[in-house]
């Protein structure tokens, strides 16, 4: 009976992040405009424009391969797949595999691929150039986020997210050493690349000299779009909780839980999701999107940081 009662559990949180991707997406566009002195779109925004485009109908270029129209569907398949591997509710719950860190940053790394792969075979011109940046970027934040990751799992003693979440949720609120503020320096850089936001893109234009992720996306429509669309919002709140998880796990309920403890746990993690998005707001209001080829020297800042926290870690 355990088996099908972490089934219900994990389907119960990735479906919580699919469902939030959204709005928080929104959340962020508000406050945005709140900073910029603008009333700005609505909270549902997102869901509106999701909904709309599954009403369009796809257009497709003429020199894409059948492959084409797979990729959006494979890149929400492993978006998807990473929400059921990070602690939301509970921490230590689940199996072990399905909340390797490893694996999480994998799957990641996969959809980043697919999507290249995606704009490379509709034969554009942006499409190309959008992708060769995006490897670039992802060349230099893949590698940071595993050291900083790795460096709070040298400390853990297991690569298991809830086990890791458990184990900061035990140890005293100021206990926090050198590499654990290293690590989360880092980790609070690279979710600026890996979410898509300034100074390292901006999500919110189509100029073919500034844009990143959606110079991937030109070639896509209707509902390949949405897809697309669905997987950014939920790779945004993924990355949030994973901050989250792994640095203030306050409000997670323990495997063996009452309803009351799952309360405070989803407030918790709302809380907590929302003041990390408060953050990436707050950052893209302040600074200007970085030239490309000034982008390595500032994520150079959290790769630097994530070795020295792994290092200081180890040693």
């Amino acid at each position: 009976m355990q088996a099908p009662a972490h089934s219900v559990e994990i389907a119960a949180q990735a479906g919580l992040l699919v469902l939030l991707g959204p709005l928080v997406t929104g959340f962020i566009q508000k406050v945005k405009a709140r900073l910029q002195c603008r009333r700005g779109a609505s909270l549902w925004q997102p869901y509106r424009d999701l909904a709309k485009l599954l009403r369009k109908g796809t257009v497709q270029s003429d020199t894409a391969s059948p492959f084409f129209r797979a990729v959006p569907v494979l890149v929400l398949a492993a978006t998807v797949t990473t929400t059921a591997m990070v602690p939301v509710l509970w921490a230590g719950a689940g199996p072990p595999y399905l909340g390797d860190a490893i694996l999480l940053l994998a799957l990641l790394s996969l959809a980043r691929f697919l999507l290249a792969i995606g704009a490379l075979d509709a034969g554009g011109a942006f499409g190309g150039m959008g992708a060769s940046r995006e490897m670039t970027v992802g060349l230099l934040v893949e590698p940071a986020l595993m050291m900083a990751v790795f460096s709070v799992a040298v400390a853990g003693g297991s690569t298991t997210l809830g086990d890791l979440a458990l184990r900061r949720g035990t140890l005293p609120s100021l206990a926090w050493a050198a590499p654990d503020l290293l690590a989360l320096f880092a980790m609070l850089v690279l979710a600026l690349a890996e979410t898509g936001r300034i100074p390292v893109d901006n999500p919110d234009t189509h100029l073919e000299l500034t844009m990143l992720h959606e110079g991937m996306l030109l070639e896509h429509s209707g509902p390949g779009l949405a897809c697309i669309a669905l997987a950014t919002h939920t790779k945004q709140i993924v990355i949030l909780t994973l901050v989250a998880a792994l640095f203030f796990p306050l409000g997670l309920a323990p495997k063996h839980f009452l309803p009351a403890e799952v309360g405070i746990a989803l407030g918790a993690f709302v809380a907590k999701v929302l003041t990390l998005a408060l953050f990436l707001a707050v950052v893209e209001s302040s600074y200007a999107k970085l030239r490309f080829f000034r982008v390595p020297q500032f994520l150079g800042l959290g790769l630097i940081c994530a070795f020295l926290a792994l290092a200081l870690r180890i040693l």
